[in-house]
């Protein structure tokens, strides 16, 4: 096997969960090989430099092996390594956006049965 579709071993390799969603991916832009834009039906070859926007963030990997089938996440993550540098910035962004929390303000939120008759109070019901 010297390719793969995109869509195929985007799914196999466990960045998204279905085949559809690795194709939408790669319709709005998201996934990109070698630089250029990739489509779905784009062949992955040893060696290929990707660059991936996800929920989990952005992923600059090389493909090291090629698999069409979606497997255990160990074999999954055989079939790439990850820069040093994305994996920097990722953990970067993770962990503000973790301080981000705690300066979050509590009250934001569902109001409690206090609040909701108090708001009703000022609305000028019942």
């Amino acid at each position: 096997m010297n390719s793969v579709r995109m869509d195929k071993w985007l799914r196999a390799a466990r960045f998204f969960k279905t085949r559809s969603l690795a194709a939408r991916a790669c319709e709005l832009g998201r996934v990109q090989s070698n630089g250029q834009p990739a489509k779905a039906a784009r062949e992955v070859r040893v060696g290929d430099m990707l660059r991936l926007t996800t929920e989990g963030g952005d992923f600059q990997v090389e493909v090291l092996l090629l698999n069409e089938v979606r497997g255990p996440t160990p074999l999954a993550q055989t079939l790439y390594r990850e820069t040093e540098q994305s994996r920097e910035l990722r953990l970067k962004v993770a962990a503000e956006r973790k301080a981000l929390k705690q300066f979050q303000d509590p009250g934001i939120g569902r109001p409690s049965k206090r609040d909701r008759r108090k708001i009703i109070q000022f609305r000028g019901r019942a």
